[in-house]
């Protein structure tokens, strides 16, 4: 064991990333449908930690990586955030989860106040471990200096651990059924016509008769297969392909033409194909499909986008985003037009813009460094909290002049979970020596306090979310994780409850409480003084 330990303190590299596969291996092991996820580098590095105490590694390494995940979640998700914090199911999470940390707080500042075991500065160190907020200590410590640490080290990893227990429990308990994602595949239907009031028309004038999200895309008139062009008429014998995203209401209203008739335009590509192409064109990215026109040479019809593992539904306003694939009706001669238009080079997929990057991370540091009065308080700074915000806005503009601020959904994946990853194994391997001191001495009782607070953040936000406001339970996973705020609880969420529903909650709630953490603990460490 001794050689090993002095291997470790001599090899920190090597000890990071025997951490990290450790700990992946470890977070794979499934014990009646509960896994760990990345959450498991955290544990095997604190045992680490304490195996090696004097293992070393630069702090920088961890703010690094807590950066990358910060600011690619801002990214993604900077639109949902905003639209949170104005639809009705945006302002209930926010309560639930603001609910939930003053309740934790009163919890802390509860025990100091009652039993003199518990010092302030330390229940509040604890308060800020169990919700997992390093922004909230560094506040702390602002207050009460160095005192506070030994709370937050001790409580950190049970705020990690708690949550992801209760709702391990709830989900193996429950079993609570998530909705299924609306499907927005592209749909075909073919039709024949033969309501006699339709002929004569223009297809913009037939288009009339069609609802939201269904558009006549193609025309078959002889042997030949047409684009559809508004001022075409229809005539007697005409097959129309019309396209939508709902497969019943397509059906539904392609009846109004006529009947049915599958495969007989599909199956002649002759004069028609369909292809997919990815955009990797500077120039396409950034732009609303409302504004792409394609050259009437082409004789071209954009039918579909997809971005990730998503079809999106198609509206004018819509960005096209590097990595998009957008699929295309055209004759089989324009294609390499349309590469050329398009880029569709697959490198895009994981190519991001490192000025946007750049520059985005410096205004995030740069707001999060801001010293901010407060009346009665003195001041504060928002940390990594400001990047966050900065990110979330970025992510919600997409793109500004010449900056690209969104990446491809699998290069930001890559990012965030990279940073994710290596923010859990320096924070264990840097806290395991503190925390197997701290176990052996007090911490036992600050280990109660904090699993009772992180206990409280998770049990207080269900229940309002759950049975007060009764949101989704893929909702209110993501919204309990933007509460206790560690990356590894969403990881877990998004592990039982596999929609996107978990990253939006994290998303709409994580800065909101970040903050209100900061605050409520330089708020009382004043009072408390």
């Amino acid at each position: 064991m001794t050689a090993i330990t002095t291997f470790f303190t001599h090899q920190p590299m090597f000890a990071l990333f025997f951490t990290i596969a450790a700990g992946y291996l470890l977070g794979a092991v499934s014990v009646k449908g509960l896994s760990l996820g990345s959450g498991a580098v955290l544990f095997v590095g604190l045992a680490v930690g304490a195996a090696a105490p004097d293992l070393v590694l630069p702090g920088m390494l961890g703010n690094l990586g807590l950066l990358l995940f910060l600011y690619g979640v801002g990214i993604a998700y900077g639109a949902q955030f905003f639209r949170g914090l104005t639809t009705p199911e945006g302002i209930k999470a926010n309560l639930a989860a603001l609910l939930a940390v003053v309740t934790a707080l009163a919890l802390a500042v509860g025990a100091a106040l009652l039993f003199p075991i518990f010092a302030l500065p330390e229940a509040l160190g604890a308060f800020a471990g169990a919700g997992t907020s390093t922004a909230a200590l560094q506040a702390a410590l602002a207050v009460f200096g160095t005192s506070a640490a030994t709370g937050y080290s001790v409580a950190y990893p049970v705020g990690v651990a708690v949550p992801i227990l209760l709702l391990g429990l709830y989900n193996a308990v429950f079993k609570p059924s998530t909705a299924a994602p609306v499907s927005s595949a592209l749909h075909l239907e073919e039709i024949d016509v033969a309501e006699f009031s339709v002929l004569g028309m223009t297809l913009a004038e037939a288009a009339v008769r069609l609802p939201g999200g269904v558009a006549i895309v193609a025309i078959r008139r002889g042997e030949h297969n047409l684009v559809a062009d508004s001022a075409m008429c229809i005539e007697p014998g005409d097959r129309l392909l019309v396209a939508g995203n709902d497969q019943t209401l397509l059906h539904e209203v392609a009846t109004r033409f006529g009947p049915a008739h599958p495969g007989g335009m599909l199956h002649d590509r002759s004069d028609l194909d369909y292809e997919r192409f990815f955009i990797s064109s500077a120039a396409m990215a950034g732009l609303p499909l409302g504004a792409l026109t394609l050259p009437p040479a082409l004789n071209a019809r954009i039918l579909h986008l997809r971005r990730g593992d998503a079809d999106l539904v198609m509206s004018p306003s819509r960005l096209l985003e590097m990595g998009d694939r957008i699929g295309v009706l055209a004759p089989r001669s324009s294609f390499p037009a349309l590469r050329k238009l398009f880029g569709d080079s697959v490198r895009s997929t994981g190519e991001v813009s490192y000025i946007g990057i750049g520059v985005g991370v410096t205004l995030g540091l740069a707001f999060g460094a801001i010293v901010w009065p407060l009346p009665l308080i003195g001041q504060f700074s928002f940390g990594f909290a400001g990047l966050l915000l900065v990110a979330l806005v970025l992510g919600w503009r997409r793109r500004s002049g010449m900056f690209q601020w969104a990446m491809p959904i699998s290069a930001n994946l890559v990012l965030r979970n990279f940073g994710l990853t290596l923010f859990l194994a320096v924070v264990g391997m840097s806290s395991g020596a503190t925390f197997a001191a701290a176990i052996a001495n007090d911490g036992l009782l600050y280990l109660l306090l904090g699993s009772a607070i992180a206990a409280t953040l998770v049990i207080v936000t269900m229940l309002i979310a759950l049975f007060v406001f009764r949101l989704p339970f893929d909702s209110v996973v993501g919204i309990v994780a933007g509460t206790t705020g560690n990356p590894a609880i969403l990881a877990f969420a998004n592990r039982i409850a596999p929609t996107d529903r978990p990253d939006i909650g994290y998303a709409m709630i994580f800065p909101s409480m970040t903050v209100l953490k900061i605050v409520l603990v330089q708020v009382v460490g004043v009072m408390g003084r």
